[in-house]
């Protein structure tokens, strides 16, 4: 049996009033080069964002969460950043910055299978918990 593959994983949050500083952990960003790997999952559960921001234009928080999963997806239609080789375009994204979408810090982990991972912390870290 192979050894585990390290990976990186930050979590999207969407901070519809970036001055208030609060957010909803909307998707996962995971990277893990040894499986030449680099995937977002965006499950944004707009009640909850409607809450801290009943005000917010959903429709651009949507286009800029799709437009983050084409970056990941690389390839045509994914602009320039799209084109930079995969662990360039993992940095970007977890780049610290002001915005509407933000990243957490990046945190690793080791796994066998890249997608299992970013099923488990989707999970973990972006649906509510269970009862």
């Amino acid at each position: 049996m192979r050894a585990p593959d390290v990976y990186d994983y930050a979590v999207i949050r969407v901070v519809p009033r970036v001055e208030r500083e609060e957010f909803v952990n909307a998707g996962v960003i995971l990277s893990c080069p040894a499986a030449r790997y680099l995937r977002a999952r965006v499950e944004l559960d707009e009640a909850r964002l409607r809450a801290l921001d009943p005000a917010v234009d959903l429709e651009a928080v949507r286009r800029h969460l799709r437009a983050l999963e084409a970056i990941c997806a690389g390839g045509p239609g994914s602009g320039p950043i799209g084109r930079l080789p995969p662990r360039a375009r993992f940095h970007w994204l977890t780049a610290r910055r002001s915005s509407v979408l933000q990243t957490s810090a990046v945190h690793l982990g080791r796994c066998r299978d890249p997608d299992a991972a970013l099923e488990h912390l989707l999970a973990r870290m972006v649906r509510p918990p269970r009862a």
